[in-house]
């Protein structure tokens, strides 16, 4: 996830929020990869004694733009490698993020080389390290969560591609609003625990929500396939990581409302967070946005033209 906007936002504050509203989960005490007891990685499950177990919340590793390869991918120790393997690895920050969020400020100054390695690593939820003809490997799957301010640069098109979806955040421009957030920021600052129990059921409430929201596999309904494949193609973006995107965005959000079936609706916000970085654009001019109600009406029409190919083949038929 991208989260783009001014600076001074409140973007890493809001990311860091995250993990105290993610349901806590169950780790191997001393894993250095924090797996899930109930299906070991390849190191606690070559072990002989019971697996030690705690329960505690994903952790959020910070990725500073400054590190090197070995920091973030991890290092080997040849000599030990060859006698011992996989305990010869020195884990490195994707090590830590497993499970967790890995959280990179001002992710389009960071180096291409890491961000390859990250995104590599993120797709495929594992991540392989080579030094001098050894090859280690460990799971890690994480959330990337990046944020940006465009004044300092934008992303090069093939990193916005691998991004699932992007957040715009924009300052508030109303006083009385501005206001509000100074009182917050005021009353945090002069009580922290008291400002955090203030809001503490109110986080409660949303955390069961994700909570309730992790068990369900909403349907999506056959036409609504062929429809976001129309509206993708017809806001001019090529990638098949779009729809991929836009279908699991759309099942998430039906989840999160509690519903068993994905509909329109669903499709036209997960669209509006999927396809934006997505959209060609010519890097001399603005770069080009989208529009809720017309993603909506391209939708409709998309709807529209998936009954009538089924019309055409029952009759063909």
């Amino acid at each position: 996830m991208l989260v783009k906007g001014p600076s001074g936002t409140g973007k890493s504050t809001a990311v860091r929020g995250l993990a105290e509203l993610l349901p806590e989960i169950d780790v191997v005490a001393d894993c250095p990869f924090s797996c899930d007891p109930a299906a070991p990685c390849q190191v606690c499950h070559a072990r002989d004694e019971e697996l030690p177990v705690a329960r505690r919340r994903r952790r959020i590793v910070d990725l500073p733009l400054n590190a090197t390869e070995d920091r973030v991918a991890g290092s080997v120790d040849i000599a030990e490698a060859l006698k011992e393997g996989v305990r010869a690895l020195e884990p490195g920050l994707l090590a830590e993020a497993n499970r967790g969020i890995l959280y990179v400020d001002e992710i389009n100054l960071l180096d291409d080389h890491l961000t390859d390695i990250l995104l590599d690593a993120a797709a495929l939820g594992v991540n392989m390290v080579e030094r001098e003809g050894v090859s280690i490997s460990h799971p890690a799957r994480f959330l990337l969560i990046g944020t940006m301010n465009e004044e300092e640069g934008e992303l090069r098109p093939q990193i916005a591609d691998r991004i699932g979806l992007q957040v715009e955040v924009e300052a508030v421009r109303e006083p009385s609003g501005r206001a509000e957030i100074m009182r917050r920021r005021e009353a945090f600052t002069a009580d922290p625990e008291a400002m955090t129990a203030g809001w503490a059921g109110a986080q409660d409430d949303l955390r069961a929500q994700l909570v309730a929201a992790e068990r369900l596999s909403p349907r999506l309904p056959d036409e609504l396939y062929g429809a976001i494949a129309r509206l993708v193609v017809n806001t001019g973006v090529a990638s098949h990581r779009a729809d991929v995107t836009v279908v699991e965005c759309a099942k998430a959000l039906a989840a999160l409302d509690g519903r068993e079936e994905v509909i329109a609706d669903d499709v036209v916000a997960a669209a509006d967070l999927a396809l934006g970085h997505r959209l060609p654009f010519d890097p001399f001019s603005p770069a080009p946005s989208v529009d809720s109600q017309v993603l909506r009406r391209m939708l409709e029409e998309a709807l529209e033209a998936e009954v009538e190919v089924k019309k055409a083949r029952s009759a063909a038929r």
